[in-house]
Order: C-alpha cells, then structure tokens, then sequence
C-alpha cells in the first residue's frame, strides 16, 4: 500500500480497477471525463467512448449481467440521456457489480444547467453514495462495486466539480479479480415485460428498506461529536467546506449513502444538538429527508439553493463571521470565454453572421459562437437539439427555412443530431443543418469519437463518414467547405438554404490544438497600410488587438489561418515568413 496525490477522478479510476472492474464505457463531459481516460491506461481494463451516455449505461448493464464487473460515466445532463436503462437496470438488477458515476457542476462551470442528481437515485431507487475528496473517492469506487453485488443493484456514485478536479492524498493498493460470474438464464429477472416487472417491483421495494437498514449502521455514516450546541448534517464537499470553516465549534453527521438516507442514525444525532444545519450544494434533498421524518432542521432559508458553497458562506451564516483572507483590493476585469486562436468555427460563424441567418445552437466549443462580437447563435437547448430545434422552427413557420441553419460537432452529432436529421429527412422540412468537423470532441479535452477512426486507446478502428451517413438517412445534398474559406462559406450556405430541399453542409478543418495540425507562419500587421479600421476585430480572434489606433497581431497565439487577411480590404495584414 502506499498514498499518492489524486484528482478524484484519478482516484475513482484507481478505486474500480482495484476492486477488479472489467468494463468501462462512458461519453465524455465535464467534470467526470477523466474517470474513464485514467481507467483507459489499465490494460487488463476494456474501456471505450461510447456514441452517448445511454448507450454507455446499457453496455455497462449488458457487462455486467454477463458476469463481469462494469462502469460507465458521465456529467449530470449525461443522465437525462441514460434515464432509461437506468430505471430498468434498477427492476432487473445486476449480476457482476456495476457503478454508474455521475458528476454534477454546482456553478454551471461547464454545464447549461445545475441539475441535482441525487432526485435520480429516488426516483429511480437506486442506492447513490457521495464521497468528499480523493481517499473516499478511491474507497467508495470500491465499496460501490461490492454494494452492487450485496443489494443486486447498479450504484451510483455522486461526485461534483470541487471533488472531482481537486487533488488529495488516497491510499493505493493492488488489484483484485474475482474473474467472470458465472450467467444463469433468467428472463423473469432480466426481461421486463409488464408481467415480470411488476414482480420486481415488489424486490425493488424490500431492496430499498433492506439498505436504509444498512445505512443506519453504514461504516461510510459517520457521527463526530464535538460543541453540541451546533450540528450539521452534511454530504460530500460541503463536509470539507464545513469542516475547514466551524472546526471543533460543531458536531457532524456526515452522509456518504445519500440515498437511501437514514432515519434513527438522523434522529439520534439531532437530539443531541442544539441546533442542526443542514448543508447541501443545490436542492434540499437531505434537508426534506429530515422534514419528512420529524427532524427540526435549518437548511435551504439560511443557505442558497444556487451555485456552489465555500468556508466563508458557511462561517458567516452559522457564526456570523466574515472571511475576508480571498478578497482583492483591487478591481479584475472579467474575461469572458473565447474561441481559440484559429479556431475553424470562426470563420463558419463569421460566413452565417454575413447572412443573418437565425442560428439553432447545440453543445460544444462552438457554442461559444453566441458571444459578442460573433453573436452567432439563437438557441441552445441540449446535446443534439440544435437539429430538432431548427425542424420544429421549420414546420412552425416555413417561411422561417430560408432564414435559419442549425450548428453542431461531429461528436455532438453522434451523440444525438443524427436522429434530428432522420426526422428531417423522414417529414420533409427544408432545413439546412452545418456539421462542425473538427475532427475530436474538443470542448471535453480533445477524446475520439466515432468520426475520428480512433479509439479511447488510441488504436485505429472504423471511421464513420459523415457524407455517407447524411446520405443514407434521406439527405440528397451534402456539401464540404473549408472554413477557412470566407467567400466558399457563405456561397455554399447561401445556396443551401435557398434549396427547397433539406440540406446538410460539413465545415471541415481540425481543431487547432490537435498535436498533429501544422500551424503557418503568424500573420503580422504593416502598420503604414492599416488605418485602424477595426474590420480584423469583428471575428473576435484572441490573437489580433489594437494598440495606437493600429491593429497588432499577438505571434505568440497567431496560427497562421489567415481568416482575418480576408476580411482586410487595404492588404495590411501579411503572411509571415
């Protein structure tokens, strides 16, 4: 055994492998995709990306019905994807273990919405544990794959941005692998047909109380006795939080099963406290727990229902104290999100903002499109609905089809675009939907997608090709332009939503910080031939400022992609050498 620094992530990674994981599938998003990228360097771990999270939720329950221990990740909105198999998986129950991790962003630092998760392990009762930093998260990862087997149950095990990107001490050992369990057939477990799912519903049920019992007791509930005039009941990160801000000063009941919750372990803590807080990023779900069950508690009235919670919110609520140690004297300027230097969707923003053309926006580095100066983008819904957006747009209106495209990633594509497009195709709008191809899935950290020909591995596998795929759902017209190209760009958009038909348009350029993308020469400014126009700022490139009235050029970000050479009419802006 021996203690290494972690990202909970890492540590989760670790966590599985350890205790004999066999089969990873997971969609990448943030907070959680590290999980699957650290167990993709295990060798004797299969791991892939999967199209989405829902397919991803059903291999790991195809796994682990076979007899091997299995897990798949995802970021909170990635469960709304999975909810299907999810609710099932729960009826059927499991064979070998299987761990869903799911990873909530209190602070929407990278998500469209803040989403508490821990509602899906009630609705769909299933048992949900929540570590608090890098050693539970390597401890539960474990404990959640024999939780599985115990309870006949998937686990799902509920991490948040701080605890997943933040790094710890977790103490690491060596792997154990029990081998495959052995499948028995057994359609009354695993087919739910209404006459054998209403049978289990009675199991689920009797599973439910048989682990609040366990939870009572649970070695991962844990009372620590301190001034009794203050308790909290507390979960994950927000235990860390209270425990750097109160110290000594309180006595803590911390949860790591937040569902099912206790109910005598609860009582029994509160009865010994003065007053009990409740502290929980997002919705009160252990705050009403304790309500339903007669506990007096101060929860969601003194805290905030929004963002994320800090040492200093909670000294300054409980003991009235003001943190002032992280404030600055000074003003900072905000610094909004930017499209890379050279990023390819510039230039396809820049063609669509020429044409005035009302937007349907989806998930990914493009959706930065929407901020000034490009302001490219109407809509943004979630993963795949820019295409579905823009066909109900359609219909609503047809006038509204030569006026408005859709947008969307390659990888955003597969994920769920392309059933978008059959109902394009199968009803018949006139919609014309542009497929950004930048070769990765690149907001999540540049991770391979069925697109790119490469596996989570890196290994060379079946590369889908977008054009034939386009074509064999029911679109005639599919058109590739360079985004690079100004002029090529808005022609080629032009003529396509004028087609009575649907339509699709690939812009295709590989992301700028693929390792294998060559960059040009920087392009610089000749300051005798600008006059300070300011056409080159329009495209919102991070690269190009003025300074004295004149336009300068930042070589140190500058890729060379010549965008914004195009849009010079006084030739100031030269290639470099």
């Amino acid at each position: 055994m021996s203690k290494q620094l972690l990202i909970g992530n890492e540590a989760v990674a670790r966590g599985l492998y350890e205790a004999g994981l066999r089969v990873a599938s997971s969609y990448p998003g943030t907070p959680s995709t590290e999980i699957t990228e650290c167990i993709a360097k295990y060798d004797d771990v299969y791991s892939e990306w999967a199209p989405n999270e829902k397919v991803a939720m059903e291999v790991a329950a195809g796994a682990a019905i076979a007899g091997a221990r299995s897990f798949c990740g995802m970021k909170h909105v990635g469960l709304n994807v999975a909810a299907d198999p999810l609710f099932t998986a729960s009826y059927t129950g499991i064979n070998a273990g299987m761990v869903i991790a799911v990873a909530d962003d209190p602070g929407m630092h990278s998500s469209q919405n803040e989403q508490d998760s821990r509602h899906y392990a009630k609705a769909s009762k299933t048992m949900m544990l929540e570590p608090s930093d890098s050693a539970e998260c390597l401890e539960f990862a474990k404990m959640a794959l024999s939780l599985s087997e115990k309870f006949d149950t998937p686990v799902i095990l509920r991490l948040s941005t701080r605890v997943a990107h933040s790094r710890g001490l977790a103490e690491v050992g060596e792997r154990v692998d029990n081998g495959l369990k052995e499948y028995k057939k057994d359609p009354m477990k695993y087919v739910m047909m209404p006459g054998m799912a209403i049978k289990k519903h009675v199991v689920v049920e009797q599973r439910v109380l048989d682990q609040t019992i366990w939870a009572e007791t649970a070695p991962i509930n844990t009372v620590e006795m301190n001034d009794t005039k203050i308790g909290v009941i507390t979960a994950g990160i927000s235990y860390t939080y209270a425990k750097e801000a109160l110290g000594d000063k309180a006595s803590y009941l911390k949860l790591g099963c937040v569902y099912p919750l206790p109910v005598k372990l609860i009582k029994d803590f509160a009865a010994k406290c003065d007053k009990v807080y409740v502290l929980e990023e997002l919705d009160p779900f252990i705050e009403e727990h304790c309500r339903q069950i007669g506990v007096d508690v101060i929860g969601k009235e003194a805290f905030t229902l929004q963002g994320e919670y800090s040492q200093s919110l909670i000294a300054r609520v409980i003991l009235g104290k003001e943190d002032k140690s992280l404030s600055a004297d000074i003003e900072i300027p905000g610094r909004p999100p930017v499209l890379c230097a050279g990023c390819p969707h510039r230039g396809l923003y820049y063609a669509l903002k020429k044409l005035n053309v009302m937007v349907s926006g989806d998930i990914g580095c493009y959706t930065l499109g929407a901020l000034a100066p490009i302001g490219m983008m109407d809509t943004c819904i979630c993963m795949g609905a820019s295409v579905s957006a823009l066909h109900g747009r359609n219909k609503a209106n047809p006038e509204n089809a030569k006026k408005s495209v859709a947008v969307i990633g390659d990888s955003t594509f597969m994920h769920s675009g392309v059933t978008g497009l059959i109902d394009i195709a199968y009803n018949q709008s006139n919609s014309t939907v542009i497929i950004l191809d930048n070769s990765i899935t690149g907001m999540t950290g540049h991770q391979d997608n069925p697109t790119t020909g490469r596996t989570i591995k890196g290994d060379p596998t079946t590369a889908v090709s977008l054009e034939m795929l386009c074509k064999a759902v029911g679109i005639d017209h599919v058109r590739v332009v360079d985004p690079y190209n100004l002029e090529e760009c808005e022609r080629v958009i032009r003529e396509e939503v004028e087609r009575d038909e649907p339509s699709v348009v690939i812009s295709r350029r590989p992301c700028v910080l693929l390792k294998y993308v060559k960059h040009e020469p920087p392009m610089h400014v000749n300051p005798d031939k600008c006059v300070g126009c300011k056409m080159c700022m329009k495209i919102g490139c991070p690269a190009i400022s003025i300074k004295d009235k004149k336009s300068v050029i930042d070589f140190t970000q500058c890729v060379g992609c010549k965008v914004c050479s195009q849009l010079c009419k006084f030739d100031a802006i030269e290639e470099g050498k």
